[in-house]
């Protein structure tokens, strides 16, 4: 009994060294993207915050895990300790600090980051009047709240009863662990309004997540251009457009006027040379800091992480096709989600992780690994391609020059892409995450003289054919398929994801190497942080 407290004390030391880490990451994340020149503490703060709740819920996924695992035996038996009583609290425990992490996400999403966004947009229209920016901006987030409170009522009186399909059995045990899961309104309304927004994560990690999983090893791979060499092209680009000028400018030497067409190319030409000039600035600063001589220095273990994120991901590809094909084969159908008790076809993470589990913490380094990996490529995916609404570019994503606005936007989409990352590890391992490490106690029957005899008891993986006393299902995989019919766009939204990796991957091989000041100085630039040389490059 002594040993399993400190064990368990163990873990949760574990678990708040993981929350302090997951709070210096979100500080170092923030001010690394952070525009020097438009610093605001409020949103700051406020995207400091709100990464930090979306990674702590992450981390309650392992810590799920771990408690349903260690509550039994290697042997299948459960613990002296793990009575009925304690293992219900242990899984109430897991459950509402799900609850509560969620409704803190729930009022980020819909009432504080609109809240501040609304408060730094009034500002910048007006530096007067404070109450009249608070009014403003309460009066734009009440559309949010609307929405929210749309989310709720609906959750709460959404009908989860789903016709049975031709008896099935699988289907049966399903309903029967959604009774045990309970059937209060309230946190169903909380269940509906967080699976909303795991959808939206959904498409978020499809657009950002699957582009940046190709583009993030194939660029470190491929590296980025000499700066010495760039700034000569530069150079020739400056004296090319300056002498097109002198030969414009040459024409109304007599006093004649320019015509209209010349006006028009003199002024394309004058922003052609300042955002020239800008870029010389830039490259100037690029090849006399000590940063570029220390990533030159560093090149080969850039290509080794390269082929290393590459493997990762095709294997996380791999295990993603394997696991929705699985669905595809296996399941009941669209009417259940595409819930699949237990695997038919096995996947590499998904063998891998219960082995892991067995040697503390590896699997919580894995996870944890499997997650920050998504954050790192989905953010490679947002700096390439910029903040859209449909095809209207809103915001760039760069080291050091990021507006406020822009970061709440970032922060607001890695938010959502953190909650969706629970469906992917469970599509990337769902036996892993339904069941962790536990195994169940089985009778071995062996034939002797044509008589079927009880020989001894042997000890099984858990999975769909183990009695329902002896099989603890985690929270997270109870949560993630309260509802059949987001359970059904999870699947549709895994082949997506795998297309757009796909497609992206395509894309990344055939274009060549970034510019070393890829995305810093554009003519198109919206961020009004082209004159701010970036503190990273001295």
């Amino acid at each position: 009994m002594a040993a399993a407290a400190s064990d368990l004390l163990t873990g949760w030391c574990l678990f708040g060294l993981a929350l302090l880490v997951i709070l210096i990451f979100c500080w170092v994340y923030v001010r690394k993207y952070q525009s020097r020149r438009e610093s605001e503490v409020v949103s700051t703060i406020t995207a400091i915050f709100a990464l930090a709740v979306a990674l702590i819920t992450s981390a309650l996924l392992p810590v799920d895990i771990f408690l349903v695992s260690y509550m039994k035996n290697q042997n299948g038996t459960f613990k002296v300790w793990a009575d009925a009583n304690v293992s219900r609290q242990i899984e109430d425990t897991v459950l509402y600090g799900y609850y509560s992490l969620y409704s803190i996400i729930l009022f980020c999403v819909f009432l504080w980051i609109p809240f501040v966004y609304f408060y730094y947009e009034e500002k910048e229209e007006d530096d007067g009047n404070t109450c009249s920016q608070v009014k403003t901006a309460l009066k734009y987030t009440l559309g949010f709240i609307t929405i929210c409170a749309v989310l709720l009522l609906i959750g709460a009186f959404v009908p989860l009863d789903i016709p049975n399909k031709k008896n099935s059995t699988e289907w049966e045990k399903v309903k029967l662990l959604f009774e045990e899961f309970g059937s209060s309104h309230g946190l169903t309304a909380l269940s509906f309004s967080i699976s909303s927004l795991t959808v939206i994560g959904m498409l978020a990690a499809i657009t950002y997540t699957a582009y940046g999983m190709s583009a993030l090893p194939l660029n470190l791979i491929k590296g980025t251009t000499s700066a010495s060499y760039e700034r000569l092209e530069n150079t020739e680009d400056i004296e090319e457009v300056e002498q097109h000028l002198l030969r414009i400018k040459s024409k109304c030497r007599d006093g004649r006027p320019l015509s209209s067409r010349d006006r028009r190319t003199l002024q394309q030409l004058e922003e052609r040379l300042r955002t020239l000039r800008r870029r010389e600035r830039h490259l100037e600063s690029i090849e006399k800091s000590w940063w570029t001589k220390f990533c030159e220095a560093i090149r080969p273990l850039k290509i080794v992480w390269g082929v290393f994120f590459i493997i990762v991901a095709l294997l996380f590809t791999v295990s993603l096709f394997l696991s929705n094909l699985d669905k595809a084969l296996h399941s009941a159908g669209f009417d259940s989600g595409f819930i699949v008790l237990g695997t038919n076809l096995t996947n590499p993470l998904n063998m891998l992780l219960p082995v892991l589990q067995r040697v503390f913490p590896l699997d919580y380094i894995l996870i944890t690994t499997i997650v920050m990996y998504f954050i790192f490529t989905s953010m490679a995916g947002i700096r390439n391609m910029g903040i859209w609404f449909f095809w209207i570019r809103l915001y760039k994503i760069r080291r050091g020059k990021t507006r406020p606005q822009a970061l709440l936007f970032l922060c607001m989409i890695l938010l959502l892409i953190v909650l969706h990352t629970s469906y992917m590890i469970y599509s990337l391992a769902p036996q892993y995450v339904m069941y962790g490490s536990q195994k169940y106690m089985v009778q071995s029957n062996k034939t002797i003289d044509g008589q079927s005899r009880n020989v001894t008891l042997v000890s099984k993986d858990c999975d769909a054919d183990a009695p329902e006393d002896q099989c603890i299902v985690t929270r997270t995989y109870l949560f993630l398929h309260k509802f059949w019919f987001f359970s059904a766009a999870y699947y549709f939204g895994n082949w997506a994801f795998i297309a757009v990796f796909l497609i992206g991957l395509v894309v990344s091989c055939c274009k060549g190497k970034k510019s070393v000041i890829e995305g810093e100085v554009d003519d198109d630039d919206s961020d009004m942080s082209d004159d701010e040389l970036s503190v990273y490059y001295h």
